[in-house]
């Protein structure tokens, strides 16, 4: 046999190192829960008891919430993990201590917890106005919008294996979940998610409606003034819209793009446009998109029963090879694929030019991120609930949810001006901050967790333990 590269000569491979670490980034994401007072804030809302042997619900749900960013896809698996960083966070808590802590999140604790993680929300978001460069506003098209917190919505799809409460056949012909979500787009925090049989419709108004005032329950008062919410054709509703125009008041400007599924009526409206109505389309950064085309279409077909103030704004583009069989009549003879956006924004205040077609069909193109919202948190705990149980994937999805935010808060904190890791997906944080390998040990008096001087990423894992351990303390 003839040797290659000869790497392995005299190498041997045992399992006797002591106090080693693997996924060490635990300690970053364990470090941002407690200095942003999530664990003690939970606590307060949880069982507790002084029984000897009895774990703290708090920090069983952080832990397992680290474990779900760390990769857990099931509470074996947390429970696994935890026993290896028992070194770090002590006692670890069972498998079957999590399922039954997740279990018994009744109605009244999970309201505490939405006022718990809306508390602390709160708190972060005010750190966000205080680092360099400020809170994270969105720029569309070039333009900024400063001041403006925009909201996403968007439903999605969790395949089961197997039997489990709720699970349904879905509209995609396969087996599982269909809960509906709603991002902050500037945090890409999840703000609310309501978990529903897989059989729920994608336009259903009560559901929308109770997940849209969950997700402002959670934005700060003090950056509520101006929200925007964003959703796809699922939205367009008169139940939905009616109840969007009703949120605006004298302190809260509410203002919202839905896609809008075309009619006959609209086909014979657009059969109305003069060339010279169609503009040429921006991108994302505010340049033409050549071949792409909008216009505005309000006033030239009847709106009846749907709010007065909503606008259309149709786009239209050679359709792909994959559209041609989707094509109505009347786009086969134009040659076109249309497609409408509803909205009711006229002006958004401080943002010159927001009420031309051209900005508010890449305004609600950008809705198109919300996919991004909805893949990384199944790279994080939403690819599978574990259970059988609806109580104990519905704790598990709660979770989740917990999970992304302290990975956004992580990044957005300390990370922000690092390239790379400051707009990092899941992967990347774990192949370079979270699964990073270490080795505790005792000098002075303390515990010193020593990470390898060598890796890339070496002094960015250690920048960030130090600004968050620097983080104010909740008052």
């Amino acid at each position: 046999m003839v040797e290659r590269t000869g790497w392995d000569r005299r190498l041997s491979v045992v399992a006797d190192g002591k106090r080693l670490m693997g996924h060490a980034g635990a300690v970053l994401l364990r470090r941002c829960a407690d200095r942003t007072g999530l664990t003690d804030a939970l606590a307060k809302v949880l069982p507790s008891s002084t029984v000897v042997g009895w774990r703290d619900r708090a920090a069983v749900l952080i832990q397992l919430a680290v474990a779900i960013v760390l990769g857990a896809a099931n509470l074996s698996e947390s429970e696994q993990l935890q026993l290896h960083h028992r070194p770090l966070f002590g006692l670890a808590a069972s498998d079957s201590t999590a399922r039954r802590m997740l279990a018994a999140l009744d109605e009244a604790t999970l309201a505490g917890i939405a006022k718990v993680r809306a508390r602390v929300r709160r708190h972060v978001w005010s750190l966000l106005h205080l680092r360099p460069g400020g809170f994270p506003w969105l720029t569309v098209a070039g333009k900024r919008l400063t001041g403006w917190i925009v909201v996403d919505l968007d439903a999605t799809v969790i395949t089961a294996a197997s039997k489990k409460a709720g699970a349904a056949v879905t509209f995609k012909k396969t087996f599982g979940f269909h809960p509906l979500a709603a991002w902050c787009a500037n945090t890409t925090e999840s703000l609310s998610m309501l978990l529903r049989p897989g059989n729920a419709g994608a336009n259903t108004v009560a559901d929308h409606i109770a997940v849209l005032s969950d997700a402002l329950a959670q934005i700060p008062g003090s950056s509520a003034a101006k929200i925007l919410v964003r959703v796809d054709g699922a939205g367009a509703t008169h139940g939905l819209l009616e109840h969007l125009e009703a949120l605006n008041t004298t302190r809260r400007t509410v203002r919202y793009t839905v896609g809008w599924k075309i009619t006959d009526a609209d086909e014979q409206a657009i059969a109305k446009l003069p060339e010279s109505a169609w503009e040429t389309s921006l991108t994302q950064d505010g340049s033409l998109q050549e071949g792409y085309f909008v216009a505005e279409l309000t006033g030239l077909n009847t709106r009846e029963g749907w709010p007065e103030r909503v606008r259309l704004i149709v786009r239209r583009v050679r359709p792909s090879r994959r559209h041609l069989k989707k094509l109505t009549a009347f786009e086969q003879k134009t040659g076109w694929r249309y497609c409408i956006t509803a909205t009711n924004i006229r002006h958004m205040w401080g943002i010159a030019g927001s009420g031309h077609s051209q900005f508010l069909d890449v305004l609600h193109r950008s809705h198109a991120g919300v996919e991004d919202r909805v893949r990384t948190n199944k790279a994080m705990g939403l690819d599978n609930l574990p259970s059988a149980s609806w109580e104990v994937n519905r704790g598990w999805m709660l979770a989740a949810n917990l999970a992304g935010d302290l990975d956004a808060w992580v990044r957005l904190l300390a990370l922000h001006d690092f390239n790379g890791l400051a707009h990092a997906e899941p992967d990347t944080m774990r192949f370079r901050l979270y699964h990073l390998p270490a080795r505790l040990a005792d000098h002075a008096r303390r515990r010193w967790l020593r990470i390898d001087s060598t890796w890339p990423w070496a002094t960015a894992f250690t920048t960030c333990w130090q600004r968050l351990s620097a983080l104010p303390s909740v008052t």
